[in-house]
């Protein structure tokens, strides 16, 4: 046998006199000790933790996954949404449900009664003002705000824009005359089923391919094609059984 080194009985000796002073004194048990992590200097850049998307979940995208839609930011964000007042309301609860405040710019207030009274208002809920009636809302890193303009096909120019922290959704029901102009400022769009000759017009103004806009007057009910300069997912809508309760289930008309 190969006999111990002779400093070892010393060294655990040692050892046991420290550790009864330690928890004599207070400091309680010692977890188990590692040797120190390092890192030479040259590949700090490749830590890095893995994170998933930050914002709402939309609904699921044709592989099933989750689509997650970033509305809290820290730049101005404008989405135009062409379809049903259904998917707008769904945005909306969900948006408020993570604790930013959604305000309602619209012209029939009765279609938005049932939600208001559902999630309540103030700082943590949904509040609804008639058209070119919403007071500046003052959004912050902790407190985001998403206003969403039901003005019908001709909305007015909002006394309410874009800031850091504040998105704007602008909902209209079908294309219209001012649709262009809210295409070129938006960084998103979404849009439901349409007719074939509003579908040639929204590809022309998006630069969707041709399979893409010819598939827009065929889109299932709760089906959206969300659009950014160089993207294009298509998205379910999956309705949870409480949204269910209070709005009904998908569909594009109102």
């Amino acid at each position: 046998m190969t006999p111990s080194p002779p400093t070892a009985p010393a060294a655990s000796g040692q050892s046991a006199r420290h550790l009864r002073e330690r928890l004599r004194t207070g400091f309680g048990l010692l977890g188990p000790r590692h040797s120190r992590h390092t890192l030479p200097k040259d590949q700090i850049d490749r830590l890095a933790l893995p994170t998933g998307d930050d914002g709402v979940v939309v609904g699921v995208n044709s592989e099933g996954q989750p689509a997650v839609l970033g509305v809290n930011r820290p730049t101005p964000f404008d989405v135009l949404f062409i379809g049903g007042l259904w998917t707008a309301q769904v945005l909306a609860l969900r948006v408020a449900a993570t604790g930013a405040r959604v305000v309602v710019e619209t012209g029939r207030p009765g279609h938005w009664a049932q939600v208001l009274q559902t999630v309540g208002g103030g700082q943590a809920g949904i509040t609804v003002h008639d058209v070119g009636r919403v007071p500046p809302q003052g959004a912050t890193p902790t407190g985001p705000v998403l206003v969403v303009r039901d003005c019908g096909m001709r909305p007015p120019r909002g006394r309410v824009v874009s800031t850091p922290w504040q998105s704007v959704l602008t909902l209209l029901p079908y294309l219209s005359p001012v649709a262009p102009r809210l295409i070129r400022q938006a960084r998103l769009v979404g849009v439901q089923r349409i007719s074939p000759d509003e579908a040639v017009e929204v590809g022309r103004l998006t630069g969707l391919s041709r399979s893409e806009y010819e598939a827009l007057p065929t889109l299932a009910d709760g089906v959206t094609m969300w659009c950014t300069d160089r993207d294009r997912q298509y998205v379910m809508t999956q309705p949870t059984d409480t949204e269910i309760g209070l709005l009904g289930t998908p569909r594009r008309m109102d």
